[in-house]
């Protein structure tokens, strides 16, 4: 039984690929000290401090976020749309229309203040 060549790349390059993608978790999980190999004294690299560790956060909160965003990001659409930004033509003059609707947007802004 021979098997073809194509059939031995094929193997050869999939036994690279998955011994590649095992060593490559170890390398990310190492402490950064210097050799890539495990972190000796300075470990505290590893350790989250108080400016990277991200705030605590209800789902609650998050969905209240969301939504909030939301929202801002629909009255903004709708201003622009007021001020004759259409997003839905096909429009070859798209960048211009929206910078003018822009511009009208904050225009009326800074007149009603």
């Amino acid at each position: 039984m021979t098997s073809s060549p194509a059939k031995k790349w094929a193997v050869l390059l999939a036994s690279v690929v998955l011994s590649v993608a095992s060593v490559a978790p170890a390398f990310a999980q190492s402490g950064g000290g210097g050799g890539g190999g495990p972190a000796g004294d300075d470990s505290d690299v590893s350790k989250p401090t108080a400016a990277s560790k991200p705030a605590a956060t209800t789902k609650a909160e998050r969905k209240a976020a969301r939504k909030q965003a939301r929202a801002k990001k629909n009255a903004e659409l709708k201003q622009l749309e007021s001020n004759g930004y259409n997003p839905s033509r096909n429009d070859p003059n798209y960048p211009t229309d929206l910078q003018n609707a822009q511009k009208k947007a904050a225009a009326g802004a800074a007149a009603s203040q």
